[in-house]
């Protein structure tokens, strides 16, 4: 949401969006802004919706049309169904008449129809849906055992700008060092990272500085470069709507690109474990939340929009949690509304002046001059106090003042004390809030029937995925009959047809690669990138494919350096 309302400043329109981490006044701030018409787009997530204060506001704003966005969590059949999203239709009948869209780049047929009933669209509503097919896209899948010396070549072959995807975050860097050591400049990209560093970094790659996003699935939402020419992924995806949303990246100029996922045994073991993982019971998600509300002693029906410093390691030794454990139990309260776990960039130092410039003047003239340096500094290295919450940094103010950065913090406590100004100090722990007053765990709207149902569909989504990793299939077909459009003919591209291709067009051809590879290997042992330099005009899927047909028939081994000899 913080990407789009800059992108919307960045154009002139007036924006905002409500995070977790505003205190109320900050909220407040922006609602009546949009009760007085000064801003044109307001964002909110869905859990925000069903807050008193938001509902009190959002009656008397004049609204144009609500826009859905990620629509398919709407559904208990989209990939990431989220129940709040239910409460959207509810704040409907504050705005009768006020139309409603309903957007998605990854809905199944049974999506797209529960969309609509879930949003309570009425008869004679339209539906716009353009197809899923990239022609110019090429979609591949290798059994690898050497991803990152594949993912090099992938690099060269294409060339140009790419995303690669990995599950973990300190993978990130690890692989981008990889590419680095390797002449391919890279630079990474997951949520742990800080604010500044997250956005140096997407910069530095929209510029062209550096040719390759090693990035989790945290990074790509609201990107829109055009010149991709590559999107890999080193883990295989949750299901094939992430995977098609998170490759659909590449070649969005209309250009040949190519979407690439290698895999080993170890990945599909691995996905069933994280799959498990992320499914807590509801009876270990409902003493999850006890614990956390027990150990910030919240009374039922109290805590709405308390903020606490979120210590994970002393709350699971208190409770005695398992870490991984609590925190998907964690995320599922968060995806309910009832907390809310925000990024480091929702909590750093923010100031708004609810008082006159007048009132300034005056308190700067009846002040040490300290205060007033401050004041005069702060209004002009930033703007918008008087009508927002804007955020500083009290270390380039402190260098600028010859300060401590500490002088610089408990100047603007005392102000804040005062009322000459609001001060929200960032923080630097995890902050933990309560984005709805705490209810009895058998309230919670998470039932047994609606989790084995969430599971299930969970489950049926990560065996499609599987299935099309080994699927004979056009990938580019099997893409499109999943999200229910059919398929003329095959792409002629992917990985399979290529295969196809070569092994019933030109079978005298792949003797002929069967003989080199053989003759190279009766000199010497070589790795698959080494056999692609020594046999040229050869396309590598059917070089690893004619080197699995000659392991199989016992006619070439493989050692453990990954090079093949006879």
């Amino acid at each position: 949401m913080k990407d789009q309302v800059q992108q919307l400043h960045e154009r002139g329109i007036k924006s905002a969006c409500i995070v977790s981490g505003l205190t109320a006044t900050e909220q407040e701030i922006i609602f009546n802004q949009c009760i007085h018409g000064k801003i044109k787009i307001l964002y909110v997530s869905p859990e925000r919706l069903k807050q008193r204060v938001f509902i009190e506001h959002f009656r008397q704003m004049k609204i144009s049309f609500i826009a859905v966005d990620e629509a398919h969590c709407i559904s208990q059949w989209g990939y990431d169904f989220r129940p709040p999203y239910l409460e959207i239709a509810r704040i409907r009948i504050y705005h009768n008449n006020v139309p409603v869209i309903a957007l998605t780049a990854t809905a199944t047929p049974r999506v797209v129809t529960d969309i609509q009933h879930q949003l309570l669209f009425r008869p004679g509503h339209k539906l716009y849906q353009s197809s899923f097919s990239r022609p110019n896209l090429a979609y591949m899948v290798f059994r690898e055992g050497d991803k990152e010396g594949r993912l090099l070549r992938i690099a060269h072959h294409a060339g140009g700008s790419g995303i690669v995807y990995v599950r973990n975050r300190r993978r990130t860097g690890q692989v981008a060092q990889f590419l680095a050591n390797n002449g391919i400049t890279a630079t990474y990209y997951h949520a742990g990272l800080s604010a500044k560093e997250r956005d140096i970094a997407q910069l530095r790659w929209i510029k062209g500085e550096t040719t390759v996003m090693v990035a989790t699935n945290a990074f790509g939402m609201g990107i829109d470069k055009p010149d991709v020419r590559f999107v890999v992924h080193l883990d295989i995806p949750s299901s094939i709507e992430a995977y098609f949303q998170e490759a659909g990246r590449a070649g969005r100029d209309g250009q040949k690109a190519y979407a690439v996922m290698l895999y080993d045994e170890n990945d599909i073991e691995s996905l069933h474990t994280t799959h498990e993982l992320n499914y807590p019971t509801p009876k270990f998600i409902a003493s999850v939340y006890k614990a956390i509300c027990n150990y910030y002693q919240l009374p039922i029906g109290s805590g709405e929009d308390c903020q606490f410093a979120f210590d994970i390691e002393q709350l699971c030794s208190t409770y005695n949690f398992n870490p991984v454990a609590f925190y998907n139990a964690a995320r599922f309260l968060e995806r309910e509304g009832l907390i809310a776990i925000p990024d480091r960039e929702e909590t750093e130092s923010r100031v708004h002046i609810p008082v006159s410039r007048d009132d300034i003047y005056r308190f700067q003239m009846s002040q040490d001059k300290r205060y007033s340096d401050l004041l005069s500094l702060m209004l002009r290295m930033y703007g918008g106090f008087f009508s927002d919450f804007v955020p500083i940094s009290e270390r380039a103010m402190a260098r600028r003042l010859d300060l401590t950065e500490k002088k610089v913090t408990d100047m603007l406590h005392h102000m804040d004390a005062l009322k000459i100004i609001y001060y929200k100090s960032k923080t630097t722990k995890p902050q933990i809030i309560f984005t709805a007053p705490r209810v009895n765990v058998e309230s919670l709207t998470l039932t047994e029937s609606d989790y084995n149902t969430l599971k299930q569909h969970a489950t049926e989504r990560l065996e499609a995925m599987l299935h099309y990793v080994d699927s004979t299939q056009c990938r580019s077909s099997y893409l499109l009959q999943y999200f229910g459009e059919q398929s003329m003919q095959p792409c002629g591209i992917c990985d399979h047809c290529i295969q196809s291709h070569h092994s019933t067009s030109q079978p005298a051809a792949r003797n002929d690669i069967r003989t080199a590879i053989l003759q190279h290997l009766q000199q010497q042992p070589l790795r698959v990138d080494e056999l692609l330099e020594k046999i040229t005009g050869v396309e590598e899927s059917t070089l690893v494919d004619t080197l699995r047909t000659l392991v199989d028939e016992r006619a070439v081994s493989i050692n453990q350096s990954l090079q093949f000899f006879v």
